[in-house]
């Protein structure tokens, strides 16, 4: 088992605790990424402390969740979250228990988790509570439910597509009775809210094996927002060979979707998701693009650059290349690097300039237009007394 040495901080706070008579663990995924030798992003304690003691002990902690036992505790610059050993009344909306109530044992606030692997707690002594067997799971890289998988994804819907989350993070299998219990509860998905099905997909597509997409419309998790079938399946796993920006792979996953006849619009999927206001641009500048063959020089891209921008550029880019086999990106990144412009803020003269030759209104406008077209074309000439000349000779003629 890999040494296990939290930080200086998180060691106070479990001795902190501990001190004061309180049981105190490391639990969930922080002891799991430990016993994977990962360095874990969050260290989250559990404790038999009730809140409000806890606040006592630590003052100047934030009282983050504090219907549901978790308090932020502060050390120094650093915090961790801190919340009091639970258990979980019925759940409404499939996804939030409508009631917790605190207890004094750890188990039964083991029992509530998700993932064997993720109900192991670590004392500050370095000893394991792991009564479901989780580091076994994590020796076979197997995700599999506490308990009863139904009655876990009944619970919180949510959580079928954490399974695949990890699946897709860590290279874990899930096992069979709990794909099996995802099959049977993927209607319950469509209750969700459309940010929290966001949120869990960005993770799967950020991974290096975005293709668990694939498996989460076959599971039938996406029926809401995918009602088709298609008439073939995109290679997903293509998309981990781009650049890991949201934008770039959410604009190239939707795409694909349209393309192979899963959705009837790219656009109107991603609002569906409720994806903010740059991505549904740069997606609808994409869709507007792929109309078109690419470019085939480097005029052309800067057109495209000038019409529409850098961001919706690199998404048509990154379709082009995934969708039709191209390799576009060469090209596309070779005319970023030529640092020519394609853009007014790169144009060697300013409306100002223009201002002092008489231009003013639509006229203006149209000359800066005008050079902007001349630059592209011939970008050793943008030069401010070259484009100047160049304005005052048109205007003149």
């Amino acid at each position: 088992m890999p040494q296990i040495n939290p930080p200086k901080y998180v060691r106070q706070i479990l001795f902190g605790l501990q001190a004061r008579s309180h049981q105190a663990y490391l639990v969930g995924g922080c002891v799991r990424d430990v016993l994977m030798d990962i360095t874990p992003q969050d260290w989250d304690i559990c404790t038999s402390a009730l809140p409000e003691e806890v606040m006592s002990i630590f003052p100047g902690s934030e009282p983050t969740g504090i219907k549901h036992g978790t308090v932020t505790v502060k050390v120094g610059n650093r915090s961790a979250e801190v919340t009091t050993f639970r258990t979980d009344g019925s759940y409404r909306d499939h996804r939030r228990p409508e009631s917790v109530t605190f207890v004094s044992e750890l188990i039964s606030d083991l029992s509530r988790r998700d993932f064997t692997m993720n109900a192991i707690a670590l004392s500050a002594d370095g000893m394991l509570s792991d009564p479901f067997d989780g580091v076994q799971a994590i020796r076979e890289r197997t995700i599999r439910c506490v308990g009863d998988p139904m009655l876990r994804f009944n619970e919180d819907a949510l959580r079928m597509f954490r399974a695949l989350r990890f699946s897709a993070r860590l290279g874990f299998t899930i096992e069979y009775e709990t794909v099996a219990a995802i099959f049977e509860c993927a209607p319950l998905a469509a209750e969700l809210a459309p940010e929290r099905v966001r949120d869990e997909l960005e993770k799967i597509l950020l991974t290096t094996r975005p293709e668990t997409l694939g498996v989460a419309i076959k599971f039938g998790l996406l029926r809401r927002y995918i009602p088709g079938n298609g008439w073939a399946s995109p290679n997903y796993a293509d998309i981990a060979s781009m650049t890991r920006k949201p934008l770039t792979r959410w604009v190239t996953f939707s795409i694909m979707l349209q393309k192979y006849g899963y959705i009837p619009s790219a656009h109107a999927f991603l609002e569906e998701l409720r994806l903010d206001g740059r991505t549904l641009r740069c997606c609808a500048d994409a869709e507007q693009m792929l109309k078109c063959e690419a470019p085939t020089d480097k005029l052309g891209w800067k057109k495209l650059l000038s019409r529409y921008g850098v961001d919706s550029v690199a998404c048509a880019v990154a379709a082009y290349d995934v969708i039709n086999g191209l390799n576009c990106e060469k090209e596309f990144k070779a005319v970023l690097k030529s640092g020519e412009c394609f853009s007014l803020k790169h144009l060697a003269v300013s409306g100002d300039d223009l201002l002092s030759l008489g231009l003013k209104g639509p006229e203006l406008g149209e000359m800066l237009k005008f050079l902007l077209d001349y630059v592209m074309e011939y970008p050793d000439n943008n030069k401010r007394e070259i484009l100047l000349e160049l304005a005052k000779y048109s205007e003149e003629s």
